[in-house]
């Protein structure tokens, strides 16, 4: 498990959480209702309760994403298998993303409405119930719609889980369990990635998403048996829908906010079909790697712990918009060098370009707590809409560029994207 060492202050995702509670909120962004009670302070650190949410939501975000991306190690099995194109084939993970996507709005009225961990319990449940369906599936067709109503399920946690953070654990110490959840969501996408491509190789794709789906089910259970009971939250249905569309319309309009959501679109697009497709090419002539080896590309994500925190502790000399920039420039040099057909040329590109996206991501996703902190969970939600959209979007059309031109082709669109990207970070953020 995470110990609150691991948790520091300066983490990107900490200084997310510790902006978007204290900043001054941008203008013409209206206050949105909070449903907290004005009694309850919150658990704090070192107390059982806040050890349980710690736990419950690290399980939360193990099993959500183990599942969301349980597919990307082992699409060459699946293509092969089901005699779908590669970019067919990549759907199994952008069905998911745009199912999150297209429900992290909705969750997050729902959970106004029946409260922040009967919303999650009942997310993750179904979630981890079509999972473990996806294995009998006869047909690619039914694969796809099992996968978009998986990732709408899953849409669950991350809509509310921030906002459980708040109003359960003491504000002095909300930023560390901030940090905890998003370690299990990390740990949650690289353990999927990890156990899907050795299982894979020896027995198929159904028995390697099979699996994930049963390491899921085991981290629900533990996230329904773990957590505590609220107690900084009363449901209500009449829970503010109205304030909440005009904080969102406030939202959509804000110069900066704007720069921020088509980043987190273009970048995470660009940061998926690298991931969907290089399998793919390094299972291909001249490299002919097999499965196994090729799941091992997903460690390349710890590089990203290293450069978020990095950057984030750049941010106080250098500022956000150059920090940004900087991270955008790394992601570029880095998938550049993935074109040199060499091995260890690639998979030192993929480190570099790993550890660029997730600094330019742990900034921007920070950034947009700070200019809207009386509307944070509007924005935030609409942050979320435009990652995911990019990572269903984008994820697939590489494959597109990937089938017809190849790798290199596919490669220089991901960096010319990131160039533009670098550009509205200039411009916008001046």
């Amino acid at each position: 498990m995470f110990s609150d060492s691991f948790m520091h202050w300066k983490h990107p995702i900490v200084q997310a959480y510790r902006g978007s509670v204290s900043k001054t909120p941008v203008a013409g962004l209206p206050r949105s209702g909070e449903l907290n009670t004005s009694d309850w302070a919150g658990h704090p650190k070192g107390s059982p309760g806040y050890r349980r949410i710690l736990l419950a939501l690290a399980c939360a975000g193990v099993a959500t994403f183990a599942q969301l991306y349980s597919t990307q190690a082992v699409l060459p099995l699946m293509a092969e298998d089901l005699a779908v194109p590669a970019s067919q084939a990549a759907l199994t993970v952008s069905l998911a993303t745009i199912g999150l996507a297209a429900a992290v709005l909705p969750w997050s009225f729902v959970a106004d409405r029946i409260g922040r961990v009967r919303a999650m319990a009942i997310a993750i449940a179904a979630a981890t119930i079509l999972g473990l369906l996806v294995p009998l599936s006869p047909f690619f067709e039914a694969v796809l719609v099992l996968r978009f109503l998986e990732g709408a399920a899953l849409g669950g946690i991350p809509a509310v889980a921030m906002a459980f953070l708040g109003e359960e654990v003491h504000k002095s110490h909300t930023a560390m369990a901030a940090g905890s959840y998003i370690a299990g969501t990390t740990l949650g996408g690289l353990s999927g990635r990890l156990l899907a491509g050795p299982v894979g190789e020896a027995l198929g794709w159904r028995a390697a998403t099979g699996a994930v789906a049963v390491m899921a089910a085991t981290a629900a259970l533990m996230f329904v048996l773990l957590v505590p009971r609220p107690q900084g939250f009363s449901p209500s249905r009449r829970a503010g829908l109205r304030p909440a569309m005009r904080a969102l319309v406030g939202a959509l309009r804000e110069r900066r906010l704007l720069a921020l959501y088509a980043q987190a679109f273009f970048l995470m697009g660009g940061f998926v079909a690298v991931y969907n497709y290089l399998g793919f090419h390094l299972e291909r002539d001249p490299f002919g790697l097999p499965t196994t080896m090729v799941s091992l590309i997903f460690l390349a994500y710890l590089a990203g712990t290293v450069s978020s925190r990095w950057a984030a502790e750049l941010t106080s000399r250098w500022g956000r918009r150059r920090v940004l920039t900087a991270g955008i420039a790394v992601m570029i040099t880095g998938i550049l060098l993935t074109t040199v057909p060499v091995l260890a040329a690639i998979l030192t590109g993929l480190v570099i370009f790993t550890a660029g996206f997730f600094a330019a991501h742990g900034i921007g996703s920070g950034w947009t707590g700070d200019l809207a902190p009386a509307a944070r969970a509007q924005a935030a939600s609409l942050y979320n809409l435009a990652y995911y959209l990019g990572s269903s979007v984008l994820g697939w059309a590489g494959g597109l560029v990937y089938e017809s031109f190849g790798w290199v082709w596919m490669a220089g669109g991901v960096a010319v994207l990131a160039t533009v990207m670098a550009a509205v970070a200039v411009v916008a953020h001046r």
